[in-house]
Parts: structure tokens; C-alpha cells; sequence
């Protein structure tokens, strides 16, 4: 048994160290080296961009972004208070910088979404922003844009096999470690859980992967229901299931706990459970939002906790990488932002929001990856 746990217990750890080392510094990281309080320095609240952070009167502006450039975000789909979020960091950012934002979503559609990156590369855009998506529909379009000159930067993609491209993500290995670590001693290591979950997504596999190592390190937790789907109301219709599954299992002490590795799963399976009165069932999590702190502080919520990033600094740090690619910069291949679990027990009892989260969670919505000294000259010539 101490066998089997050690290598449960080691394949973790090459998952986490695998998202955790495949990356070299970033390149702002470089610059700093010699500066080690600017890199673990706090970055303005409300959502201020860390180049603030490095402003510099005698820093000169690269040419290649010292101008108005077309930036396009191609989005899988929009679901949910998070992608909004994501959007707004993204779209706040382009701004400071003062470019131009266009925004294609493809509502859940590869092949729609593989048209409108075609659609972005014939515009001649300056930049790409890739949200979600699958490399099999997507990898044609952005070699042809590499080709063309155009910089790629992807967010929760497979986009690997082509040269040039950024990718980041918000180390779902650790997010999904963190959250099931959590739910364990919750439940004292015992008991039947409930598996809202759906595949063909990026980072939900990255998350599968580490749930069935977690199945094997705490063998006396047993999964008894499993289901998820994305849908346009992926919160609603996933309630609709939780509640079929409580009618299956109707008694106390049937189901400990619920692991919902996406906060629209948390949400449905939250009002569910709040609805049949069943609050002595736990629910663990992945992302935030102010809806979702919301439904977290809420008085006997069953929702524990969720481990997540702030999507907003997400889309702030790839348009920050975007930027330095256009600029010439050295970027890396890939990148992983370090998430946070925020449990109700960490949080005060007034209502709190995702801008006020940084005064709970230490490091919430403050990394400053990919700043370069010239950024902070950008965003003050272009201060409106």
C-alpha cells in the first residue's frame, strides 16, 4: 500500500512540475533579474496593468508598437461570467496600449472558429488572441498567420506543434491538484463523490488527468456519478442534472461532495444542492467570479471553495505577450500563470468582489509576467 501510494503520490509531482518547469523566465523576468522585489512586487489594484510598476522617463518605445495596432481575440465560445472577465482584462489592456480590439466569438464551434481566425489573418491584423479552441481545427490558420507575420498568443490551447506561438494557461495541473487536495481533507479522505466534468477542452483534460491520480491516492473516496456538458446555459442545464442525481441518491450521508472543475458546473450543482436542502454536500471547484464569490459567501453555501486565477489579469498578461512579440521580443513557448484556492474560510464576512479579492488571497490578480520597461511609456502616451 505505501508503494503504490509513493507512486500515486510521484506521478503528481511529475504532472505539477511538468506545468511548472516547462517554461523558461519570462521575458520581463529577464530584464529584472537583477531587481528581485520588482518581480515579486505588487502590482496597482483594480485591475491596473503591472508595467506601472517599471515606469521609466528615458525608456524609448519600440517602433513596431508605438502606433495603433489591430489586435483580434478568436474565442471559442463566451460562456459565463469568467469569459466576460477574460474579455474585459484583454480589452483593458489593448486599450492602454492603444490598440484596436476585434472580437470573433465562435459560440462553441471549431469550424466557425477556424473561419474567423481566417477571417483575421485576410484583415492583415497586427496580432492574434486565441481563446480555447482545439489545434486540430486551428493549427492550418496559424501556421498561415506565423507565415504571414502575424504574432500568435493562445489561452487554454493544444496549439504545440507550431513554432512562434506563445501558449499559456493557468496551470490547470496545480488548479485541479489544489481543489481535490482541499476536497480530501474535507471529507476526511472518505466518501462518494459526484464528477461534473466534460472532455474535448485543453485545460479540462489537463484537470481529468490529475482527478484520476487523486481517485488513486485516496482510495476510500469513490466516484458514484459522474456527468457535464457545455452548453449555451451549461449552468442551468447542469443543475437540472444535479438534481436528478440527488433524487438517486435522496439520504443523508449518500454523497459527500461534488468536484465541478469549471465554476458554471459549481454554480448548477450549488443551486441544485441549495434547492433539495441537501447543504451537507460539499462542492469544490475551478474559477472565479463576482457571481460566484457571491454564491460562495452565501449563508450555508454548500460551494467550499474554488481554485482558480483571475481571468481578467489572463487576458492582460497575453495581450502583454502579444505586445512583445510584435516589439521583437524574446517570448517563451509556454507559460503558466500560478493559481489560487480561495475558500470561504479565507474570506470575511462582509460580501466581497474579484476587485477586492487581492486584499484576501495573497498574490490574487498581481503577476507581473511578460512586462517589458517600455510598456509603462505605452500606456501613459496613450493615457486618455
Amino acid at each position: 500500500m505505501l508503494k503504490r501510494t509513493s507512486l500515486v503520490i510521484a506521478a503528481v509531482a511529475v504532472l505539477l512540475a511538468a506545468c511548472t518547469n516547462e517554461q523558461p523566465p519570462a521575458p520581463g523576468a529577464q530584464q529584472a533579474a537583477a531587481q528581485p522585489a520588482q518581480q515579486q512586487g505588487t502590482a496597482p489594484a483594480s485591475g491596473t496593468a503591472a508595467p506601472a510598476a517599471t515606469q521609466a522617463a528615458d525608456v524609448q518605445i519600440p517602433s513596431a508598437v508605438d502606433k495603433k495596432l489591430k489586435i483580434a481575440l478568436v474565442s471559442e465560445f463566451s460562456i459565463g461570467t469568467f469569459s466576460a472577465q477574460y474579455l474585459q482584462g484583454v480589452k483593458d489592456q489593448v486599450e492602454r496600449f492603444g490598440g484596436e480590439l476585434i472580437v470573433y466569438n465562435a459560440d462553441g464551434d471549431l469550424a466557425k472558429m477556424a473561419a474567423n481566425l481566417d477571417t483575421a489573418i485576410n484583415q492583415k491584423v497586427d496580432g492574434i488572441l486565441i481563446n480555447h479552441g482545439r489545434a486540430e481545427a486551428l493549427q492550418a490558420g496559424v501556421q498561415r498567420a506565423v507565415q504571414a507575420g502575424i504574432k500568435v498568443v493562445a489561452f487554454d490551447n493544444d496549439l504545440d506543434q507550431v513554432d512562434g506561438v506563445t501558449v499559456i494557461d493557468q496551470d490547470d495541473y496545480s488548479l485541479a491538484w489544489q481543489g481535490l487536495k482541499n476536497l480530501a481533507q474535507s471529507i476526511d479522505g472518505k466518501g462518494n463523490i459526484v464528477y461534473i466534468w466534460v472532455g474535448g477542452f485543453a485545460p479540462m483534460e489537463k484537470r481529468n488527468r490529475v482527478y484520476n491520480i487523486f481517485l488513486q491516492r485516496y482510495p476510500n473516496i469513490k466516484e458514484v456519478a459522474r456527468f457535464g456538458s457545455a452548453t449555451p446555459n451549461t449552468a442551468l442545464d447542469t443543475q437540472a442534472q444535479m438534481e436528478a442525481i440527488l433524487k438517486k441518491y435522496p439520504n443523508k450521508g449518500d454523497i459527500a461532495a461534488v468536484w465541478a472543475p469549471w465554476d458554471e458546473f459549481a454554480k448548477g450543482a450549488t443551486r441544485a444542492i441549495k434547492a433539495a436542502g441537501r447543504t451537507e454536500i460539499k462542492v469544490f471547484g475551478i474559477d472565479l467570479s463576482d457571481e460566484d464569490l457571491q454564491m460562495i459567501q452565501e449563508k450555508d453555501s454548500p460551494w467550499k471553495a474554488s481554485a482558480a486565477t483571475d481571468p481578467a489579469d489572463i487576458g492582460r498578461v497575453q495581450a502583454r505577450f502579444l505586445y512583445q512579440k510584435i516589439a521583437g521580443e524574446q517570448t517563451p513557448k509556454y507559460f503558466s500563470l500560478d493559481p489560487h484556492l480561495v475558500s470561504r474560510d479565507k474570506l470575511p464576512e462582509k460580501p466581497v468582489n474579484m476587485s477586492e479579492l487581492a486584499n484576501y488571497i495573497n498574490g490574487w490578480g498581481k503577476s507581473d509576467a511578460a512586462v517589458s520597461p517600455w510598456m509603462a511609456a505605452l500606456e501613459s502616451k496613450n493615457k486618455k
